[in-house]
């Protein structure tokens, strides 16, 4: 008799461990949504883009150095593509281009 009641606490106290926690104690989650809350902050928006001071403008023929696998290397801009923030250049000294991040570039 011990052993069934010593195997039905312990499925019991497994069954607990597993369920979800009630939500009845969580009655201020939603306090900073309500209208009428004067507490309750509006969000700043968000600009998709960066502002024109922080993007570098860069055409086709710019001298600049790019940070790859963190050295600095000479290159010169082949195109470049704002919209995905990539930019296509040619290293001095070889012959193929790379597209690297307009990130990673800083104009000489």
């Amino acid at each position: 008799m011990t052993k069934k009641l010593l195997a039905l606490v312990i499925v019991s106290l497994a069954l607990a461990a597993c369920e979800p926690a009630s939500t009845e104690n969580n009655s201020n989650a939603n306090s900073n949504t309500r209208p009428n809350n004067p507490t309750a902050s509006t969000p700043a928006p968000v600009s998709p883009d960066p502002s024109p001071s922080v993007k570098p403008q860069l055409k086709a023929g710019d001298k600049v150095k790019v940070t790859l696998n963190g050295s600095v290397n000479d290159a010169t801009v082949v195109s470049v593509d704002e919209k995905s923030g990539k930019v296509t250049v040619k290293f001095e000294g070889q012959k193929e281009e790379k597209t690297v991040s307009i990130t990673d570039i800083t104009r000489n």
